[in-house]
């Protein structure tokens, strides 16, 4: 492994996974989420992945005048590269969930490679009471809802920030999304360098095995030649750390954040998303490699720059 490998932590600040009820902590306003990924950023975090919340009952909310106040905070006071979502929630539409990324055409933006399965009830037995009536219903409903990307919801996305230098955080949840990866680069719609986001844990998805973390790295390298693509991992809920530890060892970027896990270690929620990123940076030191700074990931990345954001 160099030594001169420069690790890329991204920080997930917020999402639309869990709900207020799970944790005191979960940045909700416009404030929380800013201080979140300022915070994180000063921990080490080259990247920021962004959603944003209602502020009344932190509903997960796509409308670009609730990301402007926090975007516009980041950027006056941090150098950190902003991840706007694509994926907003699986309630809403594609339309939807490309408005924050049409309007503020950012460096860079998360794309989901596929339509699937992506269940969030589980989590319904921990909880006996809700502070908010959404958040039952927002659950339950993942019986039988389903994450629409289809391929024409891809194409939408990626046509819609092509004309701004836009490019992607490709989120990868099954070998399938590879695959779909690969289909957009033979037709040209996404060019390297691939930053791809395996994800790992998601009740839908591919599991948190060592073995699923190998394959889709095997996959990858397969399909794409590791001179092509940057490769980082998320790992959901207690995947966080395992999943992020092993990619680290195979050369790989991680992905942490409240969004993905509200935990720190076993029976400790993370007051904050610093806290997972300085975690995951001892890891990194740890094993005698540095982090990337934002600069730094922007040029691995090949990115447009913080001055050709519409911020």
């Amino acid at each position: 492994m160099s030594k001169e490998r420069k690790v890329i932590i991204t920080c997930a600040v917020t999402g639309s996974i869990h709900t207020p009820t799970m944790s005191p902590y979960l940045p909700v306003t416009a404030e929380q989420i800013a201080a979140n990924a300022i915070d994180a950023a000063k921990a080490g975090a080259a990247i920021v992945h962004l959603h944003a919340r209602n502020p009344k009952d932190g509903r997960p909310d796509q409308s670009p005048e609730l990301f402007e106040p926090f975007l516009k905070e980041i950027r006056s006071r941090s150098n950190v590269v902003m991840n706007l979502t694509t994926g907003g929630s699986p309630a809403m539409s594609i339309e939807d969930r490309a408005r924050p990324a049409f309007r503020f055409k950012p460096e860079i933006a998360s794309l989901n490679m596929g339509s699937m399965n992506f269940g969030l009830y589980p989590m319904m037995g921990r909880f006996k009471e809700y502070k908010y009536d959404w958040e039952y219903e927002y659950l339950e409903g993942s019986r039988g809802r389903i994450f629409r990307n289809t391929f024409a919801d891809i194409e939408y996305i990626l046509r819609g920030c092509a004309e701004y230098g836009t490019r992607f955080e490709i989120e990868c949840y099954d070998i399938g999304h590879l695959y779909t990866l690969s289909h957009f680069v033979d037709r040209g719609l996404i060019k390297a360098p691939l930053f791809i986001q395996s994800v790992f844990g998601i009740l839908g998805g591919i599991g948190g095995d060592p073995e699923d973390v190998m394959y889709m790295r095997r996959t990858a390298d397969r399909l794409f030649g590791r001179d092509t693509y940057v490769w980082s991992v998320l790992g959901a809920g207690r995947n966080q750390i395992p999943v992020a530890t092993q990619a680290i060892t195979l050369g790989g970027n991680v992905r942490v954040g409240l969004e993905d896990s509200l935990w720190l270690k076993k029976g400790r929620l993370a007051t904050s998303c610093a806290e997972q990123v300085v975690l995951v940076r001892g890891l990194i030191e740890t094993m005698g490699l540095e982090i990337a700074t934002p600069d730094e990931a922007r040029s691995i990345l090949g990115l447009k720059g913080a001055a050709n954001v519409d911020i």
